[in-house]
């Protein structure tokens, strides 16, 4: 398995989110709106939104926050051209007044704020992980893009923190799933943050170059089925590794060892598809250093005796073959079955690193399929997983909403007759409430006007679970969650590359209590409202259910 590792590039990265995300990409009724608010003079006016989602994704206790870096960069970035101007000019009504469009020229993010989570943190629903203030208008236009940005990356991000979860500490992940992703961007996206949420390897080389992700590859099985007679390996001969030496034919040394494998196996030679030989031959002479093919294009006993064969004449000339991969069938014995025969191998041509040899499994690999693979006896070192992590298929969005929660220094809040759909109103500040082992224990939302809790003072707290009741809760220990990270067009808090927010995540998650962690049943994380948010949401309730007689007024 070719791999490769380099160093995130901050100017790739940034060109990379220009492109994909320029201030255009949003929905067109934030212009129509941002028109209303600039209309009718209330551009300007200081207000205060909130990004969070509803509901842990999964079915599980937990999420992991992604996306911070690229919204960083978008909102130091966020301009309109003259051309995404003129286009607007042809899409909105034609009684909009032509100064706004001089106006939006002139837009950027000079005067927005934006305190947010780190990434790749552990967070929960109803936590607002990102709180964005400035002028009206713009802080509206802003919506649709941030939301964007967070929802995906924080969705593949957490499931594959469940991979990982599911797959334990030991056992290498490979993130394969750029051909199933929706779409260049999706997969791009899902091969950074699946790397953050624990997966050790990505197939997606220009993941490699922009994010410094570790890139692997094995061999496909068109490859192996291009090949149909020895006489297509060429060239036929291989250097001794270190150059210590004339080239060896390379052939007649495969074939040696061939013989030799099968009469230790007792395997028959005429059940040897050349094609598939001369396949790993060539491939063995273009990379004896990184010898790993797929073993299963016919079947998995013949692969293997190919493999061997050439891995043992490899050995001869002082390289190191890497493994093998499985592809299909019932992964867990054939793993079973491979390692006996490396071991065989390993004793009987008194080769000792021959039996430790990479067992790579690639079939359709989903979080059930993982978790049930370790309940079985198996010598799968390395799982490539595609289609189920990329593409989400357990839940297809996180559901991240950006709520206006003031304006004016005036509190705001949504109303709805579900409960779950109503907004906290007021700026904010959110405290991680830990306990005596370190393990997060009650996520705390309070006003921002508010002291921090304090260690070792009795409080009272409203959790959000609609059968949980007031609670008071001593602390012992007591984080802050969000840092300031934007204010004044610029970024305050410095870019996290995809390994740092990867460490984050890693101990972030250790920090959590397994029961939270649960893949199935998962306890119920506690995130509540202090007592004067708690008065706040009911004064606010009380108050717009009295109604209003406006309309009797003069």
């Amino acid at each position: 398995m070719a791999t490769s590792e380099g160093n995130e590039a901050c100017p790739a990265l940034t060109r990379s989110v220009l492109k994909r995300v320029p201030p255009l990409l949003t929905d067109l009724y934030q212009f129509t709106m941002s028109y209303a608010y600039w209309r009718a003079g209330r551009h300007n006016e200081p207000a205060v939104f909130e990004l969070f989602f509803r509901d842990n994704p999964f079915g599980g206790g937990f999420s992991l926050f992604a996306g911070l870096s690229d919204c960083l960069l978008f909102l130091q970035n966020f301009r309109f051209s003259d051309d995404d101007v003129e286009y607007l000019r042809s899409v909105l009504p034609v009684n909009t007044d032509p100064a706004f469009f001089t106006y939006l020229k002139e837009l950027d993010c000079s005067t927005v704020s934006v305190s947010a989570v780190p990434e790749g943190s552990v967070v929960f629903a109803r936590v607002p992980l990102l709180e964005v203030s400035g002028p009206l208008a713009v802080v509206q236009l802003l919506e649709t893009s941030l939301l964007c940005l967070v929802n995906y990356a924080s969705l593949v991000c957490s499931n594959a923190a469940r991979f990982r979860l599911a797959a334990g500490s030991s056992r290498r992940l490979m993130e394969m799933g750029l051909r199933r992703a929706q779409g260049p961007d999706g997969g791009l996206t899902a091969s950074r943050y699946t790397y953050i949420g624990g997966f050790d390897l990505s197939s997606n080389a220009l993941a490699g170059r922009l994010y410094g992700i570790p890139v692997a590859g094995t061999m496909a099985h068109s490859y192996v089925t291009s090949f149909s007679s020895l006489e297509e390996v060429w060239p036929q001969t291989l250097v001794p590794a270190g150059g210590g030496g004339p080239p060896i034919d390379f052939i007649s040394l495969v074939k040696g060892q061939l013989g030799h494998v099968c009469q230790l196996l007792g395997s028959k030679t005429d059940l040897i598809r050349e094609g598939e030989l001369a396949a790993f031959l060539s491939y063995a002479i273009a990379y004896p250093q990184n010898f790993l093919p797929v073993i299963d294009s016919y079947s998995v006993s013949c692969g293997l005796l190919c493999f061997c064969a050439v891995a043992l004449a490899l050995c001869e000339l002082q390289y190191q073959p890497l493994g093998v991969r499985l592809d299909s069938g019932d992964l867990c014995m054939q793993s079973l079955e491979v390692r006996r025969v490396f071991k065989e191998c390993s004793k009987h041509f008194s080769i000792p690193q021959f039996e430790s040899l990479l067992i790579v499994g690639t079939n359709s690999i989903s979080e059930h399929s993982l978790a049930e693979l370790n309940k079985k006896d198996n010598e799968i070192d390395v799982v490539g997983v595609g289609t189920h992590l990329v593409t989400c298929t357990r839940q297809p969005s996180l559901g991240c909403v950006y709520k206006l929660v003031e304006v004016r220094g005036q509190p705001r809040m949504k109303m709805s007759e579900d409960p779950e759909k109503s907004t906290l109103p007021g700026r904010k500040s959110v405290y991680r409430l830990l306990d005596t082992d370190g393990h997060p224990q009650m996520d705390l939302i309070c006003l921002s006007e508010e002291p921090a809790p304090k260690v070792g003072v009795s409080l009272t707290c409203y959790p959000l679970e609609l059968h949980k009741t007031v609670q008071s809760v001593t602390p012992v220990q007591v984080t802050s969650l969000r840092l300031n990270v934007f204010s004044c067009g610029q970024i305050t808090f410095p870019l996290n590359s995809a390994s740092e927010s990867r460490e984050r995540a890693q101990i972030s998650l250790q920090t959590l209590h397994p029961h939270h962690k649960r893949l199935q049943e998962p306890h119920n994380y506690t995130v509540a409202l202090s007592e004067r948010l708690h008065s706040l949401v009911s004064d606010i309730t009380r108050g717009t259910s009295k109604g209003s007689n406006f309309l009797l007024s003069n």
